[in-house]
């Protein structure tokens, strides 16, 4: 594998691969304003929720690579101590990308995009009408990680009042994904867009004790034909399954033709990685094949 020592590695490449590899990192479109109220927007890949009780959002600034110097919303922050945490959906995401220009100071990034702003409640900052959920925020703390180009400012920011677009809501009053729309910063110029075929539901309790891999048949710990997702969907279920069940899944008559034939241990592995593209319907009847 390649080797990347840290101290030994120029920043702007050592930034290229960290971003690279932690990704899809969500994206915090950052709004502040200075201290004569002067509106500021940018975008902030290092992002993520962090606590619920209390509701904390962690943000970093960080110092720019190339001379040094820091961007007009860790000064606001600083200054302010409020921020506005917006998402990005698609609609949103080139005007979003206009916003991480370095404009002078003194220039609105709402309106070089294009965007709306909408009063905040409880905070100073604007929201962005455009954005499906807007959080405002009251900064704790600033924790500075260093003074050197590309070191990052953690703005642990605590939300105050959220506001959610109702479209993006389902029945369940639950955010549907698919209706978020939501993008995600990976390395370079690259994004994703967490909706469609890119969701994927993996149930999984996580109360509930499961078998794990050590209680495998032998034959599965040491397949050569199923993968590692396969593989953790049998070790995640509770219970072995029973004589019964396996019995009749030997008297299948797809399995018994796969059994009778030549080596059946390679095919019956095939047959159970085909059934678990459908996890939800034939988990069952692929974890009994398993046991045979």
């Amino acid at each position: 594998m390649l080797r990347i020592v840290p101290e030994e590695t120029k920043t702007k490449d050592l930034h290229q691969f960290l971003v690279g590899s932690i990704a899809p990192r969500p994206i915090a479109f950052v709004s502040t304003v200075d201290e004569e109220g002067n509106p500021n927007l940018a975008p902030y890949s290092f992002f993520n929720a962090f606590s619920s009780n209390p509701p904390i959002l962690v943000f970093s600034s960080n110092r720019r690579v190339l001379n040094n110097t820091t961007k007009d919303t860790l000064s606001n922050v600083m200054n302010t101590k409020e921020v506005v945490i917006n998402v990005v959906n698609h609609d949103i995401v080139r005007q979003m990308a206009v916003t991480s220009v370095e404009f002078p100071s003194n220039i609105n990034e709402f309106e070089k995009a294009g965007l709306n702003t909408i009063p905040s409640e409880k905070v100073r900052p604007f929201r962005v009408k455009e954005s499906p959920v807007q959080m405002e925020c009251k900064v704790k703390e600033i924790i500075t990680l260093g003074d050197h180009g590309g070191a990052g400012h953690l703005i642990l920011c605590e939300v105050v009042l959220m506001h959610i677009a109702e479209h993006v809501v389902d029945e369940n009053n639950r955010i549907n994904p698919h209706k978020l729309d939501l993008m995600g910063r990976l390395g370079r110029a690259y994004y994703v867009r967490a909706s469609g075929d890119a969701i994927q539901t993996i149930v999984q309790s996580v109360t509930e004790i499961t078998i794990g891999f050590d209680k495998l048949p032998a034959k599965i710990q040491t397949s050569t034909v199923l993968r590692g997702n396969e593989i953790g969907m049998l070790a995640g279920i509770k219970n072995i399954p029973s004589q019964e069940a396996i019995e009749t899944a030997k008297s299948d008559p797809s399995v018994k033709k796969i059994i009778e034939g030549a080596n059946h241990i390679e095919a019956l592995h095939a047959y159970i990685a085909d059934l678990l593209k459908d996890p939800k319907n034939n988990l069952e009847k692929a974890t009994a094949i398993a046991w045979i």
